[in-house]
């Protein structure tokens, strides 16, 4: 009985040594804090900027944001992708380093392409979205598009943030149906969503 539990044990063990080889486990979970706190941050600086012209996102589906509040939106989203970014960055490195796992190698090279498809097809289609002047689904499609990145990219990292790419497709389809909220949905999705993974997955890996 004990020969077989040790087999059995040992069968185990093999089955995560191979899983660890396979996926990127070197991403942190401070980086799903710090990418939330910069995107609660980018939105109140966009409520901010709002209220200065009295314009409600709500009003029209934000058919009455000005071209100057759109380009200010848009350079706050691009400030708060670049500091989640760049936060991501350092806490991955510092938790590769901590681990003596290298940053760069086949397997963050996989994460980081399958990440990288859907993300680029959201942004071309936000785009598209912008130019023809249809702004009420562009916070869902950054959201949709967003999780599916997260659900692509899960097969090479913690399978945890699958959960977390659910959310945020629910999250894009939900407020497509009541756009009116989708800057609130967008706080929740890229704010809330990321600071409560992050600090679940900080405590379950990194503690």
């Amino acid at each position: 009985m004990n020969q077989q539990q040790d087999q059995l044990e040992a069968l185990h063990e093999i089955r995560n040594i191979m899983d660890r080889s396979s996926r990127f486990i070197s991403l942190s979970g401070l980086s799903g804090v710090a990418a939330g706190l910069s995107a609660l941050a980018g939105a109140a600086v966009v409520k901010w900027h709002l209220s200065q012209y009295n314009v409600t996102y709500s009003q029209d589906s934000g058919a009455t944001l000005t071209w100057s509040s759109i380009q200010f939106m848009v350079a706050v989203a691009l400030g708060v992708l670049i500091l989640a970014i760049g936060s991501a960055l350092y806490f991955t490195a510092r938790k590769a380093k901590l681990n003596n796992h290298r940053l760069w190698d086949s397997k963050s090279r996989r994460l980081l392409m399958n990440l990288a498809i859907p993300l680029a097809a959201g942004g071309i289609f936000c785009a598209i979205l912008l130019y023809h002047g249809i702004l009420y689904l562009i916070a869902p499609a950054m959201l949709v598009f967003y999780g599916l990145a997260l659900i692509n990219g899960s097969k090479y990292t913690y399978g945890d943030i699958r959960y977390l790419g659910i959310c945020e497709v629910i999250l894009g389809l939900l407020v497509s149906f009541f756009t009116g909220y989708g800057l609130l949905a967008w706080t929740v999705g890229f704010g809330v969503l990321h600071m409560v993974y992050g600090t679940l997955m900080y405590f379950k890996y990194e503690r």
